[in-house]
């Protein structure tokens, strides 16, 4: 038989997990190789270029371009002042005189006789990078950033919005299969990353807003409460950027899904611990899974160990989540993999598996139909 592999969610209860922490310039590394750091740690820094600001000054003034340099009161690489006179002409017999002022803060970077124009560039921007998740520093990439590892929980969801946070992870919902309404979240959840059951609502949302939740852990959420929560239509191609006020994950699809039940416990034996969670979503070349990450000193000892980098083919006994209808959504077992190839309703000829839902019933699917969820 061929080697299989579908992709797919891991909830792993224990794994090793490295992190790669870069700047977006070059720029200081603060830490040193085998340091332990706090996820909230600041491990480098750097400064990104202010933005450009252009001024026309021979229009201003009214004067020539190539009489410009004698008007500035100010040259290349002074620093400059907000409303700050830069700029002058000489006026009638020394008498009205016309000035230019700064509109920013900043340097004059240019002065150009050809176009009268000067370019003016704002402050550096400072950029700092965290470690995000508490760990080891085991290596360091030279003035761009560090890896961090760390020994964990690791669980992806399928969709998320909203960047990195960190914050104590707080159960909220006592069954994978409840509703998270307003009347659940209250100001005890601020600072915290909370975890509902099945799906959240509108209300709901704009409730952890308030209080200071920072982030959800959930099994769905309705594709008209995200639109509105958000207020805006979001796109495909890649999310994590969002300014919402909090970050979202959505560990099973849009609607209303209970929770996996492997995921729901897991999450529920985390509760009260130190989690980092990334809603960021890429869902076309170059997959990223939003994610939450849960370090922990020593491994369960009923769980095996496992490394997340690790890829597996589809084997009997795996559990899969069907991502296509008519069972979309649907978790379940592989019970078999027929070598021979099977028409479906497409007419075309393609590999298939048998699963038996959590209801015991058996359906057969084509393969591409299921995601792998590592245990």
């Amino acid at each position: 038989m061929a080697h299989a592999y579908t992709p797919g969610l891991k909830v792993l209860a224990y794994t090793t997990l490295t992190k790669e922490r870069r700047l977006p310039l070059p720029g200081e590394i603060l830490i040193k190789q085998g340091t332990k750091v706090r996820g909230e740690e600041v491990v480098a820094k750097t400064d990104l270029p202010g933005n450009v600001q252009t001024l026309n000054i021979h229009g201003l003034l009214g004067i020539l371009p190539d009489e410009v340099e004698e008007a500035m009161l100010k040259t290349v690489n002074d620093t400059i002042k907000k409303n700050e006179i830069i700029a002058q002409s000489k006026g009638l017999f020394g008498l009205f005189k016309s000035s230019v002022k700064s509109p920013i803060d900043g340097i004059i970077e240019s002065v150009s006789k050809i176009t009268g124009q000067i370019i003016m560039r704002e402050p550096p921007i400072p950029v700092e990078v965290i470690a995000y998740i508490d760990g080891e520093v085991v290596d360091i990439i030279q003035n761009e950033g560090v890896k961090i590892k760390t020994q964990g929980s690791f669980i992806q969801g399928i969709f998320g919005i909203g960047g990195e946070t960190i914050g104590e992870l707080a159960m909220v919902a006592n069954k994978a299969n409840e509703v998270l309404t307003e009347k659940d979240i209250d100001k005890a959840f601020k600072d915290k990353i909370i975890v509902g059951g099945s799906i959240v609502t509108y209300s709901a949302l704009e409730q952890a807003r308030k209080v200071g939740v920072k982030g959800i852990v959930i099994g769905g959420i309705e594709d008209d409460d995200l639109k509105q929560f958000m207020g805006y239509d979001i796109g495909v191609a890649i999310t994590g950027s969002e300014q919402v006020g909090l970050t979202l994950i959505i560990t099973e699809g849009f609607g209303k899904m209970s929770m996996a039940a492997r995921t729901f416990q897991l999450l529920k034996s985390l509760a009260g611990k130190k989690s980092s969670i990334n809603g960021a979503t890429q869902i076309r070349a170059g997959v990223m899974r939003p994610e939450v990450i849960v370090p922990t000193e020593t491994a369960p000892a009923s769980k095996k160990t496992a490394d997340i980098s690790s890829g597996a083919g589809l084997d009997i006994g795996m559990a899969v989540r069907i991502i296509r209808e008519p069972h979309f959504g649907a978790i379940g077992k592989v019970v078999a993999l027929p070598v021979e190839l099977k028409k479906i309703e497409t007419e075309a000829l393609v590999r298939v598996l048998q699963v038996e839902l959590e209801d015991k019933e058996i359906v057969a699917l084509p393969r591409a139909n299921v995601e792998i969820i590592e245990e």
